[in-house]
């Protein structure tokens, strides 16, 4: 089929982010993209970006089902897109297992296996099940793929992924996994296009956003990430505590005798910068802030990252570079300053007027390591996977 479209899923446990694809002779290029944001009520479905923006209000609740979120979005986007060259669907998916090592084509049995695995995503795997299910009900006729947030990190060696744990619970799965993968797909392959020779080298990616890791890549592949079992994991988050003590959550079960949703509730929606600071999830607001608890939450949340580069460091026996991504890491320059003040010691140097607008580039010439800003483009790998699974169903 020629100027075909496809359409790109993108879900978060807040929000769900669309990409519309044209398929031409080189694979999928992007149109337009769109967002249903779950904050809002009624909900509200963001086509297109900047000035050029347009908002529906969808007629619908937050918690509404996923069906007739989905139908009226389709009606809103009918009167941009073709709705009738749509042909075929690719989702982000964020736990794969051990069973997915790259995209798939969505049937019955891999649908099944997805749902197994919602015990260890229990935020994030109903959202992309939901809008699977969804997508079969209202255009059955459509291909679906998935692709897994964990895959990319498949090639970490079996040492970076065990805990140090009874070996029968780590047979039973609960080890290492790593997320963002999509992501850092995206920055590795923009690495390779724009700095082949700092592709093939040793490479810490930060992708900092609400949700935030970082990445150990070599040679285009993942050797370390801070993220394991859970999203929970790593540096703070927005509202995520990032690596904690487990004595924490024993005393919090059998002293406070929280229970488990209460605990999840505190490590998910009630921590990171949100908890230390008391006043807002949103670094912007807390760097606009002159609490100084707002303070501290910044100077923690880069003082972690700055820890972990350095472990990744270890992880790869050097570093050539570091990378920001993702909505903080790519817009501002204060976050990526901190980090870097905490990094001099091995030879950061930042650049700081190239830094101040988001440059490619913002280590100075002096640096032993290069420090970039890469945007990220989750939802072009989701396409450019779907299209790889589905291309013969494409034609």
């Amino acid at each position: 089929m020629t100027d075909a479209t496809l359409l790109s899923f993108n879900a978060g446990s807040s929000s769900v982010k669309i990409g519309v694809f044209r398929i031409d002779a080189n694979g999928p290029v992007k149109i337009t993209r769109g967002t249903i944001d779950f904050h809002r009520d009624p909900l509200t479905f963001y086509l297109g970006e900047g000035a050029d923006r347009i908002d529906f209000e969808l007629e619908a609740n937050p918690g509404d089902d996923l069906f007739k979120i989905l139908s009226k979005t389709f009606s809103c986007l009918s009167s941009h897109v073709d709705i009738g060259r749509i042909a075929a669907i690719g989702h982000r998916v964020v736990h794969g297992g051990d069973w997915f090592a790259g995209p798939t084509l969505l049937d019955h049995s891999t649908i099944g296996v997805i749902e197994a695995l919602t015990p260890f995503a229990p935020l994030h795997q109903p959202q992309s099940l939901g809008l699977i299910q969804a997508v079969r009900e209202i255009r059955p006729d459509l291909p679906q793929a998935a692709s897994f947030d964990t895959a990319f990190h498949r090639t970490n060696a079996a040492v970076v992924r065990r805990f140090a744990i009874p070996r029968g619970m780590h047979d039973r799965g609960i080890k290492r996994y790593g997320f963002h993968g999509l992501s850092y797909k995206s920055i590795a392959t923009e690495l390779t296009r724009r700095t082949p020779e700092i592709a093939a080298g040793k490479v810490v990616i930060a992708h900092l956003g609400s949700g935030a890791s970082l990445c150990a890549i070599e040679g285009g592949k993942s050797r370390d990430t801070s993220m394991g079992f859970s999203t929970l994991d790593g540096i703070p988050m927005a509202t995520r505590c990032g690596a904690l003590d487990p004595g924490v959550l024993l005393h919090m079960l059998e002293v406070e005798q929280q229970t488990p949703a209460q605990l999840a509730d505190v490590l998910y929606h009630r921590s990171g910068l949100l908890g230390v600071s008391g006043l807002s999830a949103d670094s912007r607001e807390l760097l606009q802030s002159e609490e100084p608890e707002a303070r501290e939450a910044i100077e923690l949340f880069t003082f972690r990252i700055a820890g972990e580069v350095a472990r990744l460091a270890t992880t790869l026996g050097g570093i050539d570079a570091l990378v920001f991504t993702a909505g903080v890491g790519e817009n501002q320059p204060s976050i990526r300053a901190d980090v870097c003040a905490h990094l001099m010691w091995l030879g950061v140097d930042l650049d700081p007027a190239a830094n101040a607008v988001n440059a490619a580039v913002i280590s100075s010439p002096a640096s032993r390591i290069a420090v970039l800003v890469v945007p990220t483009d989750e939802e072009q790998v989701i396409a450019d996977e779907a299209h790889h699974v589905l291309g013969s169903e494409l034609c």
